[in-house]
């Protein structure tokens, strides 16, 4: 009896000495992470204090505990609020175009882009693909406003020299076109840097692959239907989880620079929302409801994609 309880401790012992030898074998990887544990924590997770602020008739410069607690007061208040509705479809609409065209362009491109036999070529055009990605989008703005001006814009030339249309359109006047001139800007921008990873995903599919299958007689078409799309499978997969889990949160930049007062019915997001009547009128609390409503909404597109996936293709980030 003694020895089986012996041999009980031993095994509880077992997986924590197990750990600690695991620990001091690595402990020069784990010093090494410190630094990045400890920004993530500083920039990720300490700013979540500031959550309070959502329950709280906050006044800046007042102690903490001196603030007025109203509880969800700023939420029902967001809930009866028109422009919320508004904003919220503009995200929605603006979100599902970019995922749609933003995650599959980058990929058919990188396919293509893989299929180039001429080496120079290839290079040069990764290169040039993926140059806007450095462009700020101030001056992206810019050059976009003016391709679609009516005043001598390359678009609007372009149109009347093919006589598609008899005079210039008002591209950046009308409410119905923003949402597509804000997803085209955007792949035109993200589609060569997005698509790096997918060649990297690519380039480390085995060669032997595409041999055997030229010994089947597979065609060029075929070997990406069922070699290289198959390939790099997982590297979708995760990707788009990830782009589910951002998909509320597409920010402001783009609609607050491409935007203008005759398309703000159209242009205004959950993030512009947020800092026209949160910080913009100093009414911090109000602000802090929305982008609490965003972070807990990304964190449920991110579960349940994540759960669909993996009882769909067992394959998941977590």
């Amino acid at each position: 009896m003694k020895a089986i309880t012996d041999i009980k401790q031993a095994e509880l012992k077992k997986p924590q000495s197990h750990f600690w030898a695991k620990f001091l074998q690595q402990k020069y990887l784990y010093m090494m992470s410190i630094p990045f544990v400890l920004w993530a924590f500083v920039f990720n997770y300490l700013p979540l204090w500031g959550w309070t602020m959502a329950f709280q008739k906050y006044k800046a410069g007042k102690p903490f505990f001196d603030q007025t607690w109203v509880g969800l007061q700023y939420f029902r208040e967001l809930f009866h609020d028109e422009q919320f509705y508004q904003a919220l479809r503009n995200t929605l609409a603006m979100s599902f175009m970019g995922l749609i065209a933003g995650f599959t362009i980058p990929i058919i491109f990188a396919v293509l882009l893989n299929e180039l036999r001429i080496q120079v070529l290839k290079r040069f055009v990764q290169t040039v693909s993926y140059l806007p990605h450095f462009v700020s989008w101030v001056v992206a703005a810019g050059i976009i406003t003016k391709m679609l001006s009516t005043d001598n814009g390359a678009v609007n030339d372009l149109l009347l020299s093919l006589h598609l249309i008899h005079e210039p359109i008002q591209f950046m006047a009308k409410g119905h076109l923003f949402w597509g001139i804000v997803t085209a800007s955007d792949v035109w921008k993200e589609t060569g840097w997005n698509a790096i990873i997918y060649l990297a995903a690519i380039a480390g599919i085995g060669p032997e692959l595409y041999e055997a299958a030229k010994v089947d007689g597979a065609s060029r078409l075929k070997q990406v239907w069922h070699i290289t799309l198959p390939g790099i499978r997982t590297t979708i997969i995760i990707l788009l989880i990830m782009s589910m889990g951002h998909l509320i949160s597409i920010g402001f930049e783009k609609q607050f620079l491409l935007g203008n007062n005759l398309v703000r019915d159209y242009s205004q997001t959950l993030d512009l929302y947020a800092l026209n009547y949160g910080l913009g009128m100093g009414r911090f609390s109000f602000g802090t409801a929305i982008n609490i409503f965003n972070s807990v909404v990304s964190v449920i597109l991110l579960f349940l994609t994540n759960g669909i996936f993996k009882k769909i293709t067992k394959e998941s980030i977590i």
